[in-house]
């Protein structure tokens, strides 16, 4: 049996991508998922967004939150990312190997101003504002977390996506010599996402390139990540090496392996349980030093963000739309 289908597995198993939690990993049980009464999203599109606008100066209020940030030892050393392996330590000891430097993203697609943007010319011009976002993840694990970065969407506009762009698919670096991750078929590499193009223009929407303010860890996404506060972790694809303007819904990694559970859009929604557990509340990581996890508290629609971005969701239906 390959990792691949090893991989249909129990959910409360199958941890997200870009999100730091939990401790068990995808290879402990082979049980076979049972089918979800979602329907999928890859058949079709979904309807347009409506036509909303949101300001830079509204959408800064919810950067900020008076909860206890996370300790700075576990958001680096209890992570999610495949490309290290599939343990919560496995990134933290093995993504050393993750070369930074120099470091390059391909844009392309439908937009006027297609070409190559390295990192530095990429913050370059840009005011770095630390922004603190609450991620959660779909087993109901949270943290809260000081991000470093700039917005997507300001640096999106360089490239002139035309009106024919309406996704923006995300691809992450895929090197065997680095991350030893990818010599197994876990996931089918390289790691994407996407999102629709107003999702990428939000002021919400983040290209991180630090955190604490200091420089993204390897096992972080080094050193260039997304971060969509909204959205559950796996959505904040990591250590990014190509954008491309899309006009059909882009295929996921994940969607691409469980589609009947992972959807393209993948909003923090509570009223709607995943077919295995409840996500209405979760439980954050504690921190602090005394205890791993803190109580549970309940699961807010859009994580908390609902003020902001919940208009761009007018009309569509977000059990269908998952």
């Amino acid at each position: 049996m390959s990792l691949r289908d090893a991989l249909k597995i129990p959910a409360r198993q199958i941890t997200e991508e870009s999100v730091y939690q939990g401790r068990r990993t995808l290879l402990q049980a082979f049980a076979i998922a049972p089918a979800l009464t979602l329907a999928g999203c890859a058949d079709a599109e979904p309807p347009p967004p409506p036509r909303t606008v949101v300001t830079p100066a509204q959408a800064r209020s919810g950067f900020r939150t008076s909860e206890a940030l996370t300790r700075y030892a576990d958001v680096t050393s209890y992570n999610n990312f495949y490309e290290f392996g599939t343990g919560k330590t496995d990134p933290s000891s093995a993504a050393k190997t993750l070369r930074t430097r120099p470091w390059s993203i391909a844009v392309s697609g439908e937009c006027a101003k297609p070409g190559r943007i390295a990192l530095d010319d990429l913050i370059k011009g840009l005011t770095p504002e630390e922004r603190i976002y609450r991620l959660r993840c779909v087993e109901g694990w949270s943290m809260v977390i000081p991000w470093l970065g700039v917005p997507l969407g300001e640096v999106l506009k360089r490239f002139a996506p035309t009106s024919k762009a309406k996704y923006v698919a995300f691809t992450t670096l895929a090197d065997p010599k680095q991350m030893p991750g990818i010599r197994y078929s876990s996931i089918n590499w390289p790691y994407r996402e996407g999102l629709r193009i107003d999702e990428a223009m939000h002021p919400l929407t983040l290209l991180a390139t630090g955190l604490y303010g200091k420089p993204l860890p390897q096992q972080n996404g080094a050193p260039l990540r997304l971060v969509v506060p909204w959205k559950y972790g796996f959505k904040s694809i990591k250590s990014i090496v190509e954008i491309k303007f899309v006009e059909k819904m882009p295929e996921t990694a994940w969607h691409d392996l469980q589609p009947s559970e992972y959807g393209f859009f993948s909003n923090v929604n509570p009223a709607v349980d995943h077919p295995r557990w409840s996500q209405k509340t979760e439980r954050r990581i504690a921190g602090d030093a005394s205890k791993l996890f803190a109580n549970r508290i309940p699961t807010l629609p859009f994580n908390g963000y609902a003020a902001q971005v919940a208009s761009m969701y007018a009309g569509l239906d977000l059990k269908k739309w998952y």
